[in-house]
């Protein structure tokens, strides 16, 4: 009867860790495993990151609702020009006094009282902001050409340290040789939807190449629905890699 009970208990606190995972996109323990930065998924490309006392916000959209409860910005990132990354009248409503950060291709497209804000970053520059270096890295598709949904030096992907610490956000992107070349990554957020961006596979096989310590997939829903995140974590844990693969639920507002 003991053996039962203990069995009984086993399982409903698989259930229950279950239930988590299922409902909140994470393990239980996630957030400990990485005792740096807290990545908060809000949605497809937007992301907001807990890192020490300070915050950054990825890419702000869906309106002011969508960060309820989210303690405000010192820093916001804006990555590329597209709806989905660069939405004027969030980003009004959440930049408050936070740092913004864009290429010069963002700043031309907003309002005038937000482009005055914006300190540009171009390919391979850098910038300190709130204690943080932040390092602008090419995002782009392969094979280039000049009507591909991501063009070489328009948008930016992002590199930000902190004593050694170090996160990327990879922007819209193919598995480019900037990426491929990326060193000492604690952290990083790699995209995976076909057209837009890279298959499952190819992002799989940069990562495996550049070999953060964690990974999260983000922005991985394109015309066909959602990417098989799945199958790029069963990738990434097949090559026997020290690289954790942590999948959030990205699109839990859709």
């Amino acid at each position: 009867i003991v053996v039962l009970g203990v069995a009984i208990a086993l399982i409903s606190t698989i259930n229950s860790d279950k239930v988590y995972n299922e409902e909140k996109g994470s393990t239980p323990d996630a957030s400990m495993k990485n005792s740096q930065v807290q990545v908060v998924p809000v949605s497809h490309a937007t992301a907001v990151l807990l890192w020490g006392d300070k915050v950054i916000y990825t890419d702000p959209t869906g309106g002011v609702e969508a960060f309820a409860g989210q303690p405000p910005a010192d820093i916001v990132l804006l990555t590329d020009i597209h709806g989905d990354h660069m939405e004027p009248d969030t980003l009004s409503a959440v930049l408050g006094d936070a740092a913004l950060i864009a290429p010069q291709a963002v700043k031309d497209e907003l309002p005038e009282e937000l482009a005055a804000r914006v300190r540009v970053l171009a390919n391979g520059e850098s910038a300190d902001e709130a204690g943080f270096r932040i390092e602008a890295v090419p995002m782009y598709n392969i094979p280039e050409s000049t009507d591909a949904y991501h063009t070489k030096g328009r948008g930016n992907g992002y590199v930000v340290e902190k004593d050694g610490f170090r996160v990327y956000v990879a922007g819209d992107t193919s598995g480019t040789p900037e990426m491929r070349s990326l060193t000492g990554i604690d952290v990083a957020l790699v995209p995976m939807n076909l057209p837009y961006t890279m298959s499952v596979e190819e992002a799989a096989d940069a990562v495996l190449a550049f070999k953060p310590r964690q990974v999260y997939p983000y922005h991985y829903r394109g015309p066909d629905g959602l990417a098989d995140v799945e199958r790029f974590k069963q990738l990434v844990d097949a090559a026997g890699y020290d690289i954790e693969v942590v999948l959030l639920d990205w699109y839990a507002r859709s």
